[in-house]
């Protein structure tokens, strides 16, 4: 039966044009996700009810060297369509509870970038995810809330959000590996994020300047990595004005570490790694000073369920003072931190589908105590050709 379901699917797939990347041996390799939750506030927050969203995603990867005979050059286009609600309007959580949630529902080209090759080194331009490739680990990809994917004190920056999903922005990375298992990889991209799609499209101007990022360490069943990231045109101060009243002029910047280690044999059952990362910013520009996240991911729980994976994980945001004091300002009662505990499982019911609830519990949505801490319970369904 569930082969039965898959095939089905399969085939629907390949009317519009799509294969599964298992089935893709040529250039071209097509492959298409689709995410669908139901995420909502079980107890506490500002309401109790659930809501729906969903993530498309269609993805194309080219051998340029087979196509056209360019050595070395491959190219990658990943499209996007997100709908339905936004739990967080009932969470009221600084840092979100679901990490497919989207201010604007809508279609969106969100990456399209050449990457050429040689040797141990590469180099990509286009538009492109930083999340992709910077201040990430594999460990914390099962966690459905956001900061598991990118640190908050970073998200949070930026005339319109820095070159993340769901709206990246055009750039170029550099990456290169050492002879002793050593990386580094940096990135220059435009400040002002947003793709085909948005309502003001690709920013080909540059004149909010750049995000400067840069990564260096280990990778592998094993990570430790340090990474820095700047700004190149100051950004406003969240509460600081000069005397004509406009915002202060601040070097937004920060740093980051990236920790993760397998805690016992990575092929086999119940197969255990941890992580920790921490990051800090300036704490003018942003809502957050910095923050941290750390968890465990248990794979292959299950000796009859190979697919079976259980994740646990806690993460801060650490409220920058300028942006406590605004709220202040406005009569909240503020805390020092937003703080979010998440527990979630997942497991295949066919080849190609994925079934994951997920509970999560928030102390202090927003960082204000006058909203009661609250119970976040969800189910995702994953469905991959």
């Amino acid at each position: 039966m569930r082969r039965f379901a898959c095939a089905l699917l399969g085939a629907s797939g390949a009317l519009v044009g799509v294969a599964g990347a298992e089935e893709a041996a040529g250039p071209v390799e097509l492959s298409l996700s689709y995410t669908a939750d139901v995420m909502g506030v079980v107890d506490g927050g500002l309401s109790q009810r659930g809501r729906f969203l969903d993530n498309l995603d269609l993805i194309a990867d080219l051998d340029l060297e087979q196509l056209i005979s360019w050595r070395g050059t491959s190219a990658h286009i990943d499209v996007l369509n997100n709908s339905g609600a936004m739990p967080n309007d009932d969470a009221a959580t600084l840092q979100g509870v679901d990490n497919i949630e989207v201010s604007s529902q809508r279609l969106r080209l969100f990456e399209a970038w050449i990457e050429q090759t040689w040797g141990a080194s590469s180099l990509r331009y286009g538009l492109y995810d930083l999340n992709s490739e910077f201040y990430a680990n594999d460990s914390a990809g099962l966690l459905i809330a956001p900061a598991f994917g990118i640190g908050s004190e970073i998200a949070a920056t930026g005339p319109n959000g820095p070159s993340i999903f769901p709206s990246t922005a055009l750039a170029a990375r550099f990456h290169t590996t050492f002879a002793n298992g050593m990386y580094m990889r940096a990135a220059a991209l435009n400040a002002h994020a947003g793709v085909v799609g948005d309502p003001d499209g690709v920013d080909t101007s540059f004149d909010d300047g750049a995000l400067l990022i840069a990564e260096g360490g280990v990778e592998g069943d094993r990570k430790l990595a340090f990474g820095l990231w700047r700004y190149t045109e100051s950004q406003d101060d969240i509460r600081d004005l000069d005397g004509l009243g406009n915002p202060v002029q601040r070097d937004a910047q920060g740093a980051y570490f990236v920790y993760e280690q397998p805690l016992n044999d990575s092929d086999g059952m119940r197969a255990t790694k941890a992580f920790l990362r921490l990051g800090v910013s300036d704490g003018d520009t942003t809502p957050f000073a910095g923050g941290w996240q750390a968890g465990v991911l248990v794979e292959r729980v299950f000796a009859s369920r190979p697919d079976s994976a259980f994740s646990i994980g806690m993460n801060q945001g650490i409220l920058s003072d300028g942006y406590r004091h605004n709220q202040i300002d406005l009569g909240a009662s503020m805390a020092n931190a937003e703080t979010q505990i998440e527990i979630t499982y997942a497991d295949k019911l066919a080849d190609c589908i994925t079934i994951q609830p997920d509970l999560q519990w928030v102390r202090r949505p927003g960082g204000d105590r006058s909203v009661e801490d609250e119970v976040v319970a969800g189910l995702r369904v994953s469905v991959e050709l």
